[in-house]
């Protein structure tokens, strides 16, 4: 004999909703993610950020994920950013925009709002997991010996100019951008917030020190962050990514923010950190 309520349980997922597209995420203004240093991301899609931006477009979001040169300066890469930035004001008719940056390209914008002629076309700026006061690891980096140090950046920079041949690439210079000492002693004082521009952050935490997993291949540089600046994506700090209104520490690693190297049974998590971070600007009046 079937158990009723065995057979109400089995029914229950055939049940429909009354409302089952994606939710609707109502902003003033189109997005403009800008991505990070690297060029690993842009060998397997579009750009590094492309499917954040397809996925908010599922959510009514007008949002766009724009390619730069992937290895250079802050300087470039934020003159690269500008340009993006008024061929988007004048392509959606918008006078203003929302800037959500990722890792080096927060810096990028930072610099670019408080350098150059661009501040009265963005409406907020976000930025997720940028190393606003430097990062260990890039410190870490630019201690290898100097043949392999040499080497790898001929193969960065060679890559860098193939994918992207617009602007020459230069790994080791952007690298030295983003050591602690730089970023606070140098790029900090000479950067400061732009008034009447919110300026808010989301850092994010894995692996050692909490309960979020991390890939093998990520854990020496996990645990490095870690003995000297505490929790950390992997590539950069909680403590390092707080700049402006904070609003949340989230739990995926600096890959999985780009939907790379992302599990299964984690592709929601993604799906719900970039949501709620539209979700953010649409309450905030963005």
């Amino acid at each position: 004999m079937i158990d009723r309520l065995d057979t109400d349980r089995w029914l229950k997922r055939f049940e429909l909703n009354k409302f089952p597209e994606p939710e609707i995420v109502q902003l003033k203004h189109p997005v403009l993610l800008c991505h990070g240093y690297g060029a690993i991301a842009s060998l397997v899609k579009p750009s590094p950020l492309y499917d954040v931006a397809l996925m908010l477009r599922t959510h009514n979001v007008m949002a766009f994920a724009p390619n730069i040169v992937p290895y250079a300066k802050i300087e470039t890469r934020a003159k690269g950013w500008v340009k993006l930035i008024k061929e988007l004001t004048k392509s959606t008719q918008s006078d203003k925009i929302n800037i959500v940056a990722h890792s080096m390209g927060g810096l990028d914008m930072r610099y670019a709002l408080s350098n150059m002629d661009v501040a009265q076309h963005v409406a907020s700026f976000t930025t997720i997991s940028t190393p606003h006061h430097g990062t260990s690891l890039a410190e870490l980096t630019l201690k290898t010996p100097d043949a392999i140090r040499d080497k790898l950046a001929d193969f960065l920079d060679w890559m860098g100019d193939r994918i992207y041949p617009h602007t020459k690439s230069d790994s080791v210079a952007s690298a030295a951008q983003l050591t602690r000492q730089y970023v606070t002693d140098v790029f900090n004082p000479a950067t400061p917030n732009v008034d009447g521009i919110p300026y808010y952050s989301y850092t994010s935490a894995v692996g050692k020190g909490t309960n979020e997993p991390i890939r093998v291949i990520a854990r020496y540089q996990n645990k490095h962050i870690y003995d000297i600046e505490g929790p950390n994506d992997g590539m950069v700090s909680v403590k390092s990514a707080k700049w402006g209104e904070h609003i949340k520490t989230s739990n995926l690693s600096h890959l999985e923010q780009m939907n790379l190297r992302i599990k299964d049974d984690r592709e929601a998590l993604f799906n719900t950190f970039w949501l709620d971070v539209v979700k953010m600007l649409e309450a905030k009046g963005h």
